[in-house]
């Protein structure tokens, strides 16, 4: 598979309004999850469909969530894309 073939508008760094949980969704269709001073919490794979993200972590479990332009609701939580006027009104 290619990177071309992962390649979608939300690639790149989502973080919570207070910087705890860290996800970048990397290009190859990879997560790294830091929560607080945990570097890599959670990883795994994921598929992004139109606004719609699944996940499926190297541990066994699986989430979504969904896209609203510069946020994402995921896991009951508020990810705001990092540098994004989203996230600087959000802190």
């Amino acid at each position: 598979m290619t990177n071309d073939e992962h390649a979608h508008p939300y690639v790149g760094m989502w973080v919570t309004a207070d910087g705890h949980i860290r996800q970048e969704l990397l290009r190859n269709g990879r997560y790294d999850e830091a929560r607080g001073e945990r570097e890599s919490a959670y990883t795994g794979r994921y598929q992004v469909t139109g606004d719609h993200i699944d996940y499926w972590d190297d541990t066994g479990f699986t989430a979504d969530g969904e896209f609203d332009g510069d946020v994402l609701h995921h896991g009951g939580y508020l990810f705001y894309r990092e540098g994004s006027q989203a996230h600087e009104a959000a802190r």
